[in-house]
């Protein structure tokens, strides 16, 4: 599960197996289509879940907070 900050200041969440892979492939344009005009993006959060349910449910519950909570959550894990 994580968190970058794209280059226009959006936060994008999603989840993955292979992170650095993953963030890479944000940043060639390869990702998410929400990511791919706003690039470059930045890694501004990650959490290690026990398996991909976790993942997702974990996502679901991230995309739900507001702005400032997600950005708390960076904040915290940048620290």
């Amino acid at each position: 599960m994580y968190i970058v900050l794209c280059a226009d200041g959006t936060l994008y969440t999603g989840w993955t197996f292979d992170l650095a892979a993953r963030v890479e492939a944000h940043n060639l344009g390869r990702g998410a289509r929400y990511t791919a005009g706003r690039r470059p993006v930045e890694l501004v959060f990650c959490e290690r879940l026990p398996s991909k349910n976790d993942a997702l449910r974990r996502e679901r519950a991230i995309k739900r907070l507001s702005r400032r909570k997600k950005e708390t959550l960076a904040a915290e894990w940048s620290a």
